[in-house]
């Protein structure tokens, strides 16, 4: 007998995993997890579950697929220690997930115009696809060397101190490699979308400034990279923006200019809009984009065949072209 729920948990490395595979068996993958999991007639989930199975064992990397990028040494990630199980598959990790990235690297004849760390929404899994992977390729193309990050997301069962420290740590690893990757240290952005967008706080709320890893995990044994700055130098909060009311305690807190792109038709709108004049009343940059008739989640989605809100493919220009106004700025 199959379970939906094991086939779907299953597949999470796969769609995690996405630089690996060919482009469209993932998103016949992705149609096939949709159809599963909305089924509602036992008999028909199991039959479909099975053929998900069935799919799932033919999937096979690429001969040229990258490797994971660990973040952390072994033995030495920050953590609580409070994810201990995974019951009925709850969470799309599991407690001995360890949080990695894929490099997506411009040709050496092409000058970067910076670097852009890319975070998935939800629980990652399948919302890796259109938000990381495809967004990934999307700032390849308009000159920016990319990387995908695949951390403990901004929700249960992790602290928003976990969450954030993962990010933090890729941006200090992108700047100590700054002169590998060609670009300068203080060129490096975070672009989350939806609950990758709270990832994004998280890490300029617990990270920037003087605050340290250390200061949450005690035990955690602080290497080379944890002298470099940990917080990005420009925030795309792509439909993530904080929750209405949820505030923070600016003291001490670097936070840097931050562009926001949101559907008008998204949930996220309100939250939008309480945030925005929380950071303006704190001194903070911040840009604005809202797209008429856009519901939430739609980053990417071309990559589905889906093109029903190509106005909303105008955040990527205008999203570089801020970050290109940030980093004249400085």
């Amino acid at each position: 007998m199959y379970n939906a729920k094991q086939e779907q948990h299953r597949s999470v490395a796969y769609f995690e995993d996405a630089p690996c595979y060919p482009v469209g068996k993932l998103v016949k993958l992705h149609g096939m997890r949709k159809r599963m999991m909305e089924e509602k007639n036992p008999e028909k989930q199991e039959s479909l579950a099975k053929a998900y199975h069935a799919f799932l064992d033919g999937m096979e990397k690429r001969p040229d697929a990258p490797s994971r990028i660990y973040l952390w040494e072994e033995g030495n990630m920050p953590a609580s220690g409070k994810y201990l199980e995974n019951p009925d598959y709850r969470y799309n990790h599991d407690p001995d997930f360890k949080p990695y990235m894929y490099e997506f690297l411009l040709p050496e004849d092409v000058l970067p115009k910076g670097a852009v760390i890319l975070c998935a929404g939800g629980d990652h899994g399948d919302c890796v696809i259109h938000e990381a992977y495809q967004s990934c390729l999307d700032f390849n193309r308009l000159g920016y060397q990319s990387f995908m990050l695949l951390n403990r997301p901004n929700r249960m069962p992790y602290t928003g101190q976990e969450c954030g420290a993962d990010a933090a740590r890729l941006i200090r690893m992108i700047r100590k490699n700054a002169a590998k990757y060609r670009i300068l240290e203080n060129q490096v952005a975070f672009a989350g979308f939806s609950n990758g967008g709270l990832t994004g706080e998280e890490c300029i709320r617990y990270y920037s400034g003087s605050r340290r890893v250390t200061d949450y995990f005690p035990d955690y044994v602080e290497d080379g990279l944890d002298e470099y700055d940990g917080s990005p130098d420009a925030f795309l909060c792509v439909y993530g923006p904080r929750f209405v009311g949820n505030e923070i305690d600016y003291t001490g807190v670097v936070y840097p200019p931050v562009f926001f792109a949101v559907g008008m038709e998204d949930t996220a709108l309100d939250n939008l809009h309480w945030t925005y004049r929380d950071l303006l009343a704190h001194g903070i940059r911040a840009e604005v984009h809202t797209f008429m008739g856009v519901p939430h989640g739609q980053a990417g989605v071309s990559l589905f065949g889906n093109f029903d809100y190509p106005n909303f493919e105008l955040w990527l220009p205008l999203a570089d072209a801020f970050m290109q106004r940030v980093y004249g700025k400085k």
